[in-house]
């Protein structure tokens, strides 16, 4: 008669496994989702300061250096280094001057978010 073999323990095992192999994905996962959230954050408030430093500026050319600079400032304060914002000024309804009278002017920031644990994806 075949003894057969004690598998006292190995429910501990299995389980310490399955905890590890379940657990480091949905923890990659929940960082992954605070930077992006960091990174929503940042270009917000990257483009909150840019606009108002954009109309404070006395004329667009140093309005537009002074954009780029409060975004950039703005996104080091949020915690987002190694990245450059891409500022874009549209004004309506004199798109030649946006210092004029009753201009709309409108403020986008782009900005990438890096995730953890990943190769940084270079644009070209």
């Amino acid at each position: 008669m075949r003894r057969r073999r004690d598998q006292q323990g190995s429910a501990l095992v299995e389980v310490c496994w399955l905890g590890i192999l379940l657990v480091l994905p949905v923890l990659w996962i929940v960082m992954s989702v605070f930077q992006v959230q960091r990174g929503a954050f940042a270009v917000s408030a990257a483009a909150r300061s840019a606009a108002r430093a954009y109309a404070l500026a006395p004329d667009d050319a140093s309005g537009l250096v002074r954009a780029r600079t409060a975004a950039r400032v703005a996104l080091d304060d949020q915690g987002v280094h190694d990245v450059t914002p891409a500022v874009r000024v549209t004004c309506t309804p004199y798109p030649a001057d946006c210092h004029q009278g009753t201009s709309v002017i409108t403020i986008s920031v782009h900005s990438r978010v890096v995730l953890p644990m990943m190769p940084p994806r270079t644009l070209g």
